[in-house]
């Protein structure tokens, strides 16, 4: 045979380059991560960026409203605390006057946190009708964030020290609300959840803390880069926590997968290289792929129009990308390092097999799904709409004070000040007026036209800027800051009222405060979410057409990871807005938080796309070995269902954690991600995904033939163990 003629070795892909690569350098590789992250580190102690809280609006009015006052009226830019004094003989009584007033003198003189106080004795409109309760305004001169950890101490030591004998003293207001936010360390706890599922899963300390040790690794390198990224634009304060939260579970989803198919390769007899060529090019390619999906759901999150949302995605996708990238290079490098010693100080009775073992009981689960796939696909699709059908009821908003423990000064502190003045009383609006351009001669008229709309408790006096050319004046709406009412208000205000009152005058007023603040987010992220979803949804349709050659796969995959959110919000409905099991986990019931749908949405779209990639890439994988549609999903199911089951109890079991906290909204995200992640690894992935399979049969790989020659070739399928003929019959899919 001549030298042309001889057959030429198949050509090695990239991944199983870089995974031999890894076998044979991997100290090397280790090394690199390792001063990668001591650089990383160090970079970010000395030229990382700070935190945020002050969240911006672009475009809304009620930040102009802000930059008016923060540019104006310096000294009523920063955020405010209320003293609330309540005195059953009456605040003006001789024996507790002064005692409120030497609290206030303690707080005034707070000279370098405090800009001003409104004393209830000069405001007579701060004291109750009763005479029994009175409020004091403390003008900070920064926002709350940025209040010093002395002064807020002294602030409130004054509060506590003055109450008893017959005086309480209370603080609320958005100073205390940050300051008393308890620090929440449930990653710990979900840390310590996550060694014995894994210590289950694997039945090996050494296969246990491998995807472990990877997460943590991960998170490393993602809180400096993230740290880093902060020093170029604002992002919010919680960014650590939500980076934790992403970090720890696909950091273990992602280490896990490739751990599991590297111990399928050994006990299988292949070689420890081997086995690292098939885990890279298996499971490696389902987990760039995964990473991927994720990283599009997080930068989905810029179709909102708000920075710090957008930050926030950036975050993520952060930590996601680092979370592919220590999975795919570090940890071979470390299987390598490992070899056959990844099983070594094994559990008693926790023995475990990998891949496909037709002993198995998931083999055996999936074979049964599969020969009465009907009353599965029903039931489980029933299921999941009637837990997605209290979702049509959802009322989007914000929580207030009210919402807080009754053992926080602010809750107590909120209902003091509803009791004395009414629930408007804690979520004034504040009208920042521009009359440098007239209309100074209007302020009454302007203040009147307020005081005679409905909805209006109270209207103060303008006061006027420094400059003269700001005037403010204070709204307190007859409804509590989270009350729908409240919202018509600020519309109402701004769509009539105001117009109404300023015409011709050459007056510009502006609505803002906290709660219009909140107002204006909340419409900004309920106008935006249908192009986040549709963007999202959108994209990763097109990447899983062209990753699994499947019009099919790619649609299903949509609606049934949908199907898993929708359910999620179902369950906050019922949850924290009809108030079921409210007494158990400790709330109040009130809206679902405006901004919590599309930052779930973000997270569990990406997860639930996670899991559905390792699914599905291993079922194509055996489709394209055996050609046989039954026979990929049994298999397919049986070799991941174990991982998935493991990875989804992580998550789970992480985010159940959050209800341990006193915060409503962090109770919410856990009750959400909770469900969702659950709902998608059992009801979705264990019954619905294989009966539909199942009743679809080979259309489950449908691509028209003129679509299959327009869209790129990518696989995440090992290609050099591909059958010919199988890979040929699956490419080809259907008709044109």
């Amino acid at each position: 045979m001549s030298r042309s003629s001889r057959p030429s070795a198949p050509q090695k892909s990239f991944l199983e380059r870089w995974a031999r690569f890894s076998y044979h350098h991997r100290w090397r590789v280790i090394g690199v991560w390792v001063v990668g992250l001591v650089a990383v580190v160090l970079a970010n102690m000395f030229y990382g960026g700070t935190y945020v809280t002050e969240f911006k609006v672009p475009g809304a009015e009620s930040q102009t409203a802000r930059d008016l006052l923060t540019s104006k009226f310096p000294a009523r830019s920063g955020d405010n605390a209320d003293l609330v004094f309540e005195a059953p003989v009456g605040v003006n009584d001789p024996t507790v006057r002064p005692r409120i007033q030497a609290v206030l003198d303690t707080v005034s003189g707070i000279t370098t946190g405090v800009a001003s106080l409104e004393s209830p004795y000069d405001t007579p409109r701060y004291v109750s009708k009763d005479g029994t309760i009175a409020r004091a305004v403390v003008h900070w001169s920064t926002r709350a964030n940025k209040v010093k950890g002395a002064d807020y101490n002294t602030f409130i030591k004054a509060v506590e020290a003055a109450s008893g004998n017959g005086l309480t003293v209370e603080a609320g207001g958005l100073v205390v609300e940050q300051h008393q936010r308890p620090a929440f360390g449930s990653e710990y706890l979900g840390l310590a959840v996550a060694v014995l599922i894994l210590l289950i899963a694997f039945g090996s300390v050494i296969a246990m803390g491998l995807p472990l040790a990877a997460a943590i690794f991960g998170l490393g390198v993602g809180f400096s880069a993230v740290g880093l990224a902060a020093r170029l634009a604002s992002f919010p304060d919680f960014s650590p926590q939500f980076a934790a939260m992403i970090g720890l579970g696909v950091g273990i989803d992602y280490s896990l997968l490739i751990v599991t198919r590297f111990r399928e390769g050994l006990h299988s007899g292949k070689s420890v290289e081997d086995s690292i060529v098939l885990a890279v090019t298996t499971s490696g390619r389902s987990v760039i792929f995964a990473g991927m999906v994720v990283a599009v759901a997080f930068l989905g999150l810029f179709l909102m129009g708000l920075p710090f949302v957008a930050a926030l995605g950036s975050a993520g996708a952060i930590i996601v990308v680092i979370a592919v990238l220590v999975a795919v290079t570090l940890i071979p490098a470390v299987l390598a390092l490992a070899g056959h010693s990844v099983d070594r100080w094994r559990l008693p009775f926790l023995h475990s097999s990998e891949g496909v073992d037709p002993q198995s009981s998931w083999y055996r689960f999936s074979e049964m799904i599969q020969r009465h796939p009907l009353p599965y696909f029903v039931g489980a699709a029933a299921l999941l709409l009637l837990l997605a059908s209290p979702a049509l009821s959802m009322r989007l908003g914000f929580t207030d004070s009210g919402n807080d423990p009754p053992a926080t000064h602010t809750r107590r502190a909120y209902d003091l000040l509803a009791k004395g003045f009414g629930p408007g009383f804690n979520g004034p609006l504040v009208l920042a007026t521009d009359i440098s351009g007239g209309g100074k001669d209007r302020l009454d008229a302007i203040v009147a036209s307020l005081r005679s709309a409905d909805g209006v408790a109270e209207v103060s006096p303008a006061s006027l800027s420094p400059g003269g050319d700001i005037a403010i004046i204070t709204l307190v709406p007859t409804t509590s800051p989270q009350d729908a009412a409240t919202k018509r208000l600020v519309h109402t205000l701004r769509d009539t009222v105001v117009p109404s009152a300023i015409a011709g005058s050459g007056a510009k007023v502006y609505i803002g405060g906290f709660v219009a603040g909140q107002i204006d987010s909340g419409d900004r992220i309920s106008s935006r979410m249908p192009l986040l979803f549709s963007g999202v949804i959108g994209l990763s349709f097109v990447l899983l057409t062209v990753v699994f050659r499947s019009v099919i796969v790619a649609a299903k995959a949509a609606i049934m990871n949908l199907l898993s959110i929708g359910a999620s919000y179902g369950v906050l409905v019922a949850v924290f807005q009809w108030g079921w099991g409210a007494n158990v986990l400790g709330i109040e019931k009130g809206p679902i938080e405006t901004f919590l749908p599309m930052m779930m949405f973000a997270i569990l779209f990406g997860l639930s796309m996670d899991y559905e990639v390792f699914l599905i890439s291993r079922v194509r994988e055996e489709y394209l070995r055996t050609g046989d549609n039954a026979t990929s999903v049994s298999h397919g199911l049986a070799a991941t269902a174990r991982v998935i089951t493991a990875a989804a109890a992580i998550m789970v079991a992480v985010f159940l954690t959050f209800v341990l906290g006193d915060q409503r909204v962090i109770k919410e995200f856990g009750i959400g991600l909770a469900t969702a992640i659950f709902v998608d690894a059992t009801v979705v992935r264990l019954f619905l995904v294989p009966a539909t399979m199942e009743l679809l049969g080979d259309r489950n790989w449908w691509l028209p033939r003129w679509l299959d020659r327009v869209i790129p070739q990518i696989s995440i399928d090992a290609p050099s163990e591909r059958p010919p003929v199988a890979a040929a019959d699956a490419a080809g899919g259907g008709g044109s």
